[in-house]
């Protein structure tokens, strides 16, 4: 069993940056994917970033490459969002999410586990 905690979201100004944090207890094994998704006010829940554990690959969606950069600390079980020139349609809850599976997947019915999420608003 796996929880997830992330933390460090905020109100930030549009251009801004903000870093998200998520915080595993439990195991992670070297296959598994850890990944961040958001979900907007009226919005389907979205991928957005995503880590391999042993390798370190990432993967991103369009609107993000540039801007956000995931990383992960495996001795201390984290994994974080960097977000750097902050839009308005960046405004989200963003979640963090373990995958057991050794394939990227960027549909949220293919990670096991979940975080509660954290507020991320981007003001003008």
């Amino acid at each position: 069993q796996v929880q997830l905690a992330e933390s460090g979201g905020g109100l930030v100004q549009a251009g801004g940056s903000l870093r998200v944090a998520c915080v595993a207890t439990g195991t992670i094994y070297s296959s598994d994917i850890m990944g961040w998704f958001r979900q907007g006010p009226g919005k389907e829940r979205e991928f957005v970033a995503a880590i391999n554990w042993r390798l370190g690959k990432t993967w991103y969606t369009d609107s993000v490459k540039g801007r956000f950069r995931i990383s992960r600390d495996n001795a201390e079980n984290a994994v974080y969002l960097q977000m750097n020139n902050l839009k308005l349609e960046d405004t989200a809850v963003y979640y963090c999410a373990l995958s057991k599976s050794i394939y990227i997947d960027y549909r949220p019915s293919s990670y096991e586990y979940w975080g509660q999420g954290t507020q991320v608003t981007v003001s003008s």
